[in-house]
């Protein structure tokens, strides 16, 4: 293994920014290809909470390269959401590649924003950009990041705003508001007159993009310009996508790789664990899944750059594209395409679905009697696990399947195992009496001792009451082995709060509904005859 040194360069975009990296060599004879990430939170930090350090990386044989973006660390000019990556970005490649001892071809790597970077940077296709590794990205930024079934994502959305604006602040030297925000950042701002719009982070980040998501409810022009779905269809790179069962952005890893799948000439191979957003360990939530589920991304990320960026023969091009960690049996499973083999479970009821007598069923029921529930704004129903809320995870929930403002359909004990592995997709017969309301659907596996655990769960925003089609709710992708002799079960909620907003029933956008203002809302389910209810299951 290779020594290392370390220094610290800079950059001039082509705006005449200065920009600011840390540059790990190796030390020894010959050139050597760069890898490159772009991040926004120091670049001391580098990822490591997730990744090894750069030095693990360039005593592998690499120019590691980690660089503050715009307006962060010690870079110069204004921070601004995503706006200057594209430029910056093909900039950046195009330096690192002409650094000192380069082979002048360049990979990236790293995870959220450190994953976006590489995307707005592949979108000018940069010639020494050779192959990129995105980790749990925003591929549409409406409805795989900022929004979800058409609900803002409160949590994630809020917490992240504030994280970047106490950084703010920091570089600013106000201390005052660093101390304010970070009191924040402990304890969210959830009881405002308008919850969703906190007067602290109005007051002391006027110019978040926070704001500005909540003002865009809807998809559309501001989002088609920011979104890489809108940027990249003429790229086309090795990809490794990464991503976790529990992470809030594994839609945008699932539909970036769907996409270049699709469409690529060059590899694309994709890993999911059973990971949060952080960290990518064997314990999620209250489970622990064991030590098979702490994959050596590291490692996995050398492979592939020593295939596309050296010319060695790994032997990734060999292996099945796409590795998928089955929770429950605790393995890994290699295939060569996602599944898509959707099973239908009906709901059935004798109108006490509140009280645990739903039922889930093969085939629908000829009558039942529907469901109803009241949805109270003074005591939503909570978030608890899943990728939308942290912490995310599975966790046992029948404290809160015995709510009577919960519905759950449970199977009878199964006879055999039963392998699920992709999209889930809940259809429901649903209205309200209200201009608007939410419908949440968690599917879990209920034990032998009648613990519940979460597997995935799904979000809707309903602004429209279709009368003869159902609502279509979709779940996380999910793998997993239910165990014979446990049970699935559905739980339909008209709230998770805080990872969503608390829906006013008013008709109202989050960003404009006052919490006085929150009515209770009456929600009936149907199943049964021509208004069967069902949850379609990807049985593997």
């Amino acid at each position: 293994m290779l020594k290392v040194q370390k220094e610290t360069a800079s950059m001039l975009t082509r705006d005449g920014m200065r920009l600011d990296a840390d540059i790990y060599r190796p030390e020894g004879e010959g050139e050597f290809p760069v890898l490159l990430m772009r991040q926004p939170y120091r670049r001391a930090i580098a990822s490591t909470v997730v990744y090894a350090h750069p030095t693990w990386y360039a005593a592998q044989g690499y120019i590691v390269v980690i660089q503050d973006v715009r307006g962060r660390g010690t870079s110069e000019g204004e921070f601004e959401l995503f706006a200057h990556e594209v430029e910056d970005g093909v900039d950046a490649v195009n330096w690192a590649a002409s650094l000192p001892g380069s082979t002048g071809s360049v990979g990236m790597y790293g995870f959220s924003y450190q994953g976006m970077t590489q995307l707005y940077a592949a979108v000018q296709r940069p010639f020494a950009l050779k192959t990129i590794c995105p980790a749990m990205i925003g591929y549409d930024l409406y409805s795989d990041w900022a929004y979800e079934g058409g609900a803002f994502c409160l949590q994630a959305n809020l917490a992240w705003a504030i994280q970047l604006a106490t950084e703010t602040a920091r570089l600013r030297g106000d201390e005052p508001a660093y101390q304010a925000l970070y009191a924040a950042a402990q304890n969210l701002p959830l009881s405002d007159s308008i919850p969703a719009r906190p007067t602290i982070l109005k007051d002391l980040a006027p110019d978040s993009f926070y704001h500005t998501w909540l003002d865009h409810p809807r998809p559309g022009e501001y989002w088609e310009k920011l979104s890489p779905k809108h940027l990249l269809q003429n790229v086309d790179l090795p990809m490794l996508h990464i991503g976790g069962w529990f992470d809030t952005f594994l839609r945008g890893t699932l539909h970036l790789y769907q996409e270049m799948a699709a469409r690529s000439t060059c590899p694309q191979h994709l890993v999911i664990g059973p990971w949060a957003h952080l960290l990518w360990g064997q314990k999620v939530g209250a489970v622990d899944y064991g030590e098979e589920a702490v994959i050596p991304v590291d490692r996995l990320q050398i492979r592939w750059f020593d295939q596309f960026l050296k010319g060695i023969d790994s032997g990734l091009e060999k292996e099945p594209p796409v590795s998928l960690f089955e929770m429950g049996s605790n393995e890994w499973r290699f295939l060569e395409a996602l599944p898509n083999k959707p099973k239908s479970y009906f709901l059935a009821s004798t109108g006490l679905a509140s009280f645990n007598e739903g039922a889930l069923v093969a085939t629908p029921a000829e009558a039942c009697l529907d469901d109803v529930f009241v949805h109270d704004p003074w005591r939503p129903v909570p978030a608890l696990g899943g990728h939308a809320v942290a912490p995310a995870g599975s966790f046992e929930r029948s404290h809160l399947d015995s709510r009577t403002d919960v519905l759950t359909y449970t199977t009878a004990p199964l006879m055999a195992d039963l392998h699920l592995s992709g999209e889930v997709t809940a259809e429901i017969y649903c209205t309200a009496d209200a201009a608007s309301f939410d419908l949440c659907a968690v599917l879990s596996e209920v034990h032998l001792d009648g613990s519940v655990y979460n597997l995935t769960q799904g979000y809707l925003r309903v602004e429209s009451q279709p009368e003869t089609t159902p609502l279509r709710v979709s779940l996380q992708a999910t793998c997993t082995r239910i165990h014979q002799g446990h049970s699935l079960r559905l739980s339909l909620s008209a709230a998770c709060f805080p990872a969503y907003p608390v829906n006013s029933g008013t008709g109202l956008p989050p960003g404009e509904s006052r919490l006085m203002e929150a009515e209770v809302i009456t929600i009936g389910v149907s199943c049964g005859g021509d208004r069967s209810s069902r949850i379609l299951l990807p049985v593997a």
